[in-house]
């Protein structure tokens, strides 16, 4: 499972392999996309996919899910 650039599942990516690879991130998360299902897709960690997105300057979403609130209120 590599990702669109056809890196192999972990090798560096650097230079423009890595330029592509942010904008195509970038994109697709700002489409909507979440972090985990573009780790998925990319055969990349989720780190490593939150600091290419923190390094493109991506305003990243919150966590969603239920909050954690005392019953009753």
């Amino acid at each position: 499972m590599g990702d669109d650039a056809g890196l192999p599942k972990g090798a560096r990516v650097t230079g423009k392999s890595r330029d592509r690879l942010q904008s195509q991130l970038k994109k697709q998360y700002e489409a909507g996309a979440s972090i985990r299902s573009l780790a998925k897709t990319t055969g990349r960690s989720y780190g490593f996919v939150h600091n290419v997105l923190v390094e493109s300057d991506v305003v990243l979403r919150g966590r969603g899910g239920a909050n954690r609130r005392k019953p009753g209120v």
